[in-house]
């Protein structure tokens, strides 16, 4: 099993930036970590995936803007979110992919407005 939490949600006016933290339990069998998004009103949808070789995926809303990194505290991967805007308001999941298993994290809020 793996335990997810995230952290750096907040309030931040359109243009700004900033960072978002998961961080795992554990990450010896986790095969894939991905940040997801979800609005009131809207589907779930896919932010960025890092994979077990460090490659990335981004979805097309956000690619250009938002970059999906390892973290150099253990077991931690990073979104960082540039030039944000209000579309871009949701809590943020993250979630870890141990094979055919996923785990999710309780989510953060990021609300951009001016």
């Amino acid at each position: 099993q793996v335990q997810l939490t995230e952290s750096g949600g907040k309030l931040v006016q359109p243009g700004g930036s900033l960072q978002l933290s998961c961080a795992a339990s554990i990450s010896t069998f986790i095969n894939a970590m991905n940040w997801y998004r979800q609005a009131p009103g809207k589907q779930r949808e896919l932010v960025a995936r890092i994979n077990s070789v460090d490659n990335t995926i981004y979805g097309d809303s956000v690619k250009g803007r938002f970059t999906i990194s390892r973290g150099d505290a253990k077991n931690t991967i990073l979104l960082q979110m540039n030039d944000v805007q209000p579309e871009d308001t949701a809590i943020y999941y993250c979630n870890a992919e141990l094979g055919a298993r996923v785990f999710w994290g309780q989510g953060t809020q990021v609300t951009v407005s001016s």
